[in-house]
């Protein structure tokens, strides 16, 4: 067993789609293709140590096929479920970061002891 497992960096993709107006509801599917792609060419700015990314999506997203780097993950139901189900299965001790503005799911993150930042973390400007 690896006694430091990398970051899991899980990123609510509806959320962070959503939170720029540039258009992305015309194509939901390829908002998050683009969102995956950006996270796998550019990781989590300012992590140099190892990551392992999950991207969750849900609703017209789904289908979003996994990329190296990438780990897609299409929540059976609410997003914010699965994204709080993995939370707790990292549990154990392992660092965990949500990307994601949604307050809610900020504190049932938080409260299963992961930390949370906003999309402007991994958002290109």
């Amino acid at each position: 067993m690896d006694d430091n497992p990398p970051l899991l960096l899980i990123v609510d993709a509806a959320n962070v789609v959503g939170s720029v107006p540039d258009g992305w509801w015309r194509d939901r599917r390829g908002a998050a293709e683009r969102l995956r792609d950006a996270l796998a060419a550019e990781g989590l700015p300012g992590h140099a140590g190892p990551l392992e990314t999950v991207l969750v999506v849900e609703g017209a997203a789904r289908g979003v096929e996994s990329v190296p780097g990438v780990r897609v993950e299409a929540a059976p139901g609410s997003g914010d479920d699965h994204i709080v189900e993995l939370v707790a299965r990292a549990a154990n001790g392992r660092n965990c970061l949500v990307v994601t503005a949604d307050r809610e799911l900020r504190r049932r993150a938080t409260a299963l002891g992961a930390e949370v930042t906003g999309p402007r973390s991994i958002r290109r400007r």
